[in-house]
């Protein structure tokens, strides 16, 4: 699996990176092909101290993308529950991909 970590304006810090890394690789027990997955982190000012942080997950698999966006108040939980996402999604995917 290939993954893209693009952070939108700021920098993410290596520890962030691995994390994302390590749940996306995941994915790959429920889809036996080659995917590539691109991650956009972003920073969402809603007014009050405390900014919204906004994981927005693309993969791209043999007959489509797959995206999901989840905002969340830390980026480890956004990804967490995008990835739980991603999982049924891909295995949607790839029944319809048998049923062909």
């Amino acid at each position: 699996m290939n993954i893209s970590v693009k952070a939108i304006d700021f920098s993410a810090d290596s520890k962030l990176i691995a994390f994302i890394e390590k749940k996306l690789q995941r994915l790959t027990r429920y889809f036996d092909r080659d995917i590539t997955a691109e991650v956009h982190l972003k920073l969402q000012n809603t007014g009050s101290s405390i900014k919204q942080k906004i994981a927005e997950v693309h993969i791209q698999v043999p007959g489509g993308w797959l995206i999901d966006k989840k905002s969340d108040t830390t980026f480890e939980s956004a990804i967490d529950a995008s990835t739980e996402t991603l999982k049924r999604q891909l295995i949607r995917h790839k029944e319809k991909m048998i049923k062909r």
